[in-house]
C-alpha cells in the first residue's frame, strides 16, 4: 500500500500503544442531546502509538463515544493491540488489507463482533492512530496521502471480503482511474473554497427556544444555509421547533431532520409526514439502523413528498452499507470515521457510493469526528465522486478547541487540513485533565455530592 516511491519514508517498529478514557461533560449543557440520547458526555477511547524510530513521531487515533461505555472500548483496543505491537510500520502498510483482515478475524476476538460493536469501534481507533502515524511520516494530511496514492496503492488497503457482490476490485480501481480526470483541477478548487458544510449545533432537542434562536441568528450571520433539527420525541413539538426554524431560516435555505432511530416504521412515515410541510430534505436515522427493510420502506413512501432518507452514523460495517444501497433503502448515505474501521473500510463504502450513484454527507459530529472525517470527504470528492451535487459534510462546533490541528470553517465549507497527519493529536492538558475518573474535571464533578 505504501508504493515504491512512499515506502523508503514509512519507518519503525511499534514499541507501544497506550489506551485512555477521554470524556467531556457535555451533558451539564444539553449539548448533543437528542430523542435517544438525552444526556451524552462527548467521549473517546484515545489512542497513542510510539515507534522506535529516530524522528520521534507517535500516532494518535481515538473513536467516538457518549460517556459510559468507553471503558469496554478501551478493554478492547487493549486486546487488539497484541496485533500491532511489535510490528514494523512498513510491514502494516505494505500489507494494509492483510493487516485491517488480521485484526477484524482474531479467531477468539471475532466472536464478539464481528466488524461490529465495541470491537469494531476499538479497530477503528486503533486504524486511525495507524493512519495518522503514516501520514505525519510521510509529511502529509490524511487527505492528501490518499489523494496522491494511485488506484492499485489505494485498493490494496481495502478488504473486499464480502462485498464482492455489489463492487468487485476490478469496478473499484475502474471508478479511480475514471477520478484521476479533472482530479488536479477538483484538489484546486477544494483548497480555494472547501468542502461545503452544514450545521447541527443550532437544534439540539434538549436545548430551550431562546437558545434555539440565539444560535440560528448566529449562524446565519456567519453564512450558514443548511441546518439540522433533532426530532422524534413529541409530534407536536416537532412541528413547533420546525416551524420556528424554518421562519428563521426562510424558505430557500436547506432543512434536514433527525431522528436518531427514535420510530417504528409505520411511525417514522406517519410522523414525517405531518412534517413535510416544512420542506425537508432528508429525515435522518428514522428506525433502527440496522432495519434495511425498514428503511427501505420509509424511503419508498417518503418519495411522494420529495423527502429522502439518510442513514449511516450508527451503520456497523460496508456489509451493511453494501444492503443498504442495493435496497434503495437510503438517498443519503453518512459514513462515520470511527463506526467503521477506520479509513480501510470507509474506502469501500465510497466506492460503493459512487457506484450506486448515492451521494455521501458523512456524520461529523461528538469529539474529533469533524477533525477525522473532512479527510474522507476532501478525498471522495477529489478522487471518486467528483461531484458536489446534494453532497455537504456535518459540521458541530462543539470541542475543537481541545485538539492540536482543529478544523477550519470558512463560508460555512471546511478548508482542506494542511498539518501531516489525521488530525486527530489531541492537547496534551485536555487529554490529562478529563481523562475518566482521575482527570482533573472528573474528580471535581464526581465529588460533589
Amino acid at each position: 500500500c505504501a508504493g515504491r516511491g512512499a515506502r523508503g519514508m514509512v519507518r519503525g517498529r511499534i514499541t507501544g500503544l497506550a489506551v485512555s478514557d477521554v470524556r467531556f461533560p457535555t451533558s451539564l449543557g444539553r449539548h448533543g442531546s437528542d430523542a435517544m440520547h438525552p444526556d451524552p458526555d462527548y467521549s473517546a477511547a484515545y489512542v497513542v502509538i510510539e515507534t522506535d524510530a529516530r524522528d520521534g513521531l507517535k500516532g494518535y487515533g481515538l473513536t467516538f463515544t457518549l460517556g459510559k461505555g468507553t471503558e469496554v472500548v478501551v478493554c478492547a483496543v487493549n486486546a487488539l493491540s497484541i496485533h500491532v505491537v511489535n510490528k514494523d510500520l512498513e510491514e502494516i502498510v505494505s500489507d494494509f488489507r492483510g493487516f485491517y483482515r488480521q485484526l477484524t478475524s482474531d479467531g477468539q476476538l471475532r466472536w464478539i463482533g464481528p466488524e461490529k460493536g465495541a470491537v469494531h469501534l476499538a479497530t477503528a481507533a486503533v486504524l486511525n492512530a495507524v493512519w495518522d502515524l503514516w501520514a505525519k511520516q510521510e509529511g502529509k494530511p490524511v487527505w492528501k496521502l490518499l489523494v496522491d496514492m494511485d488506484p492499485k496503492q489505494l485498493l490494496s488497503c481495502i478488504d473486499f471480503r464480502y462485498i464482492t457482490d455489489a463492487l468487485t476490485e476490478e469496478e473499484a480501481h475502474e471508478i479511480l482511474q475514471n477520478g484521476l480526470l479533472g482530479k488536479k483541477e477538483r484538489e484546486e478548487q477544494m483548497l480555494k473554497h472547501g468542502y461545503p458544510a452544514y450545521t447541527t449545533s443550532c437544534a439540539w432537542l434538549g436545548y430551550p427556544d431562546q437558545q434555539l434562536k440565539q444560535l440560528c441568528t448566529e449562524a446565519l450571520k456567519d453564512g450558514w444555509t443548511r441546518f439540522k433539527v433533532k426530532v422524534g420525541d413529541d409530534l407536536q413539538d416537532d412541528i413547533r421547533r420546525c416551524r420556528l426554524i424554518r421562519e428563521m431560516i426562510g424558505p430557500d435555505k436547506t432543512l434536514m431532520l433527525d431522528a436518531n432511530q427514535r420510530w417504528e416504521v409505520k411511525e417514522a412515515i406517519e410522523w414525517v409526514t405531518k412534517l413535510a410541510e416544512f420542506k425537508p430534505l432528508w429525515i435522518e436515522e428514522p428506525t433502527s439502523p440496522d432495519d434495511i427493510l425498514g428503511h427501505a420502506a420509509i424511503s419508498k413512501a417518503l418519495v411522494p413528498l420529495g423527502i429522502g432518507v439518510a442513514t449511516g452514523e450508527q451503520c456497523h460495517n460496508r456489509v451493511i452499507f453494501k444492503q443498504l444501497l442495493q435496497a434503495k433503502a437510503l438517498s443519503y448515505l453518512q459514513i462515520d470515521s470511527c463506526r467503521l474501521g477506520s479509513v480501510n473500510e470507509n474506502l469501500s463504502v465510497l466506492l460503493m457510493a459512487k457506484k450506486f450513484q448515492i451521494p455521501v454527507c458523512p456524520h461529523a459530529g461528538g469529539v474529533g469526528l469533524c477533525e477525522l472525517v473532512q479527510h474522507l470527504i476532501i478525498f471522495d470528492y477529489i478522487s471518486v465522486s467528483g461531484s458536489l451535487e446534494n453532497r455537504m459534510c456535518e459540521y458541530v462546533d462543539h470541542l475543537h478547541e481541545h485538539f492540536k490541528y482543529p478544523v477550519i470553517i470558512k463560508k460555512a465549507s471546511y478548508l482542506p487540513p494542511q498539518d501531516a497527519g489525521y488530525s486527530t493529536e489531541m492537547k496534551e492538558d485536555s487529554a490529562r485533565k478529563y481523562q475518566f475518573p482521575q482527570g482533573e474535571i472528573w474528580q471535581k464533578l464526581l465529588s460533589k455530592p
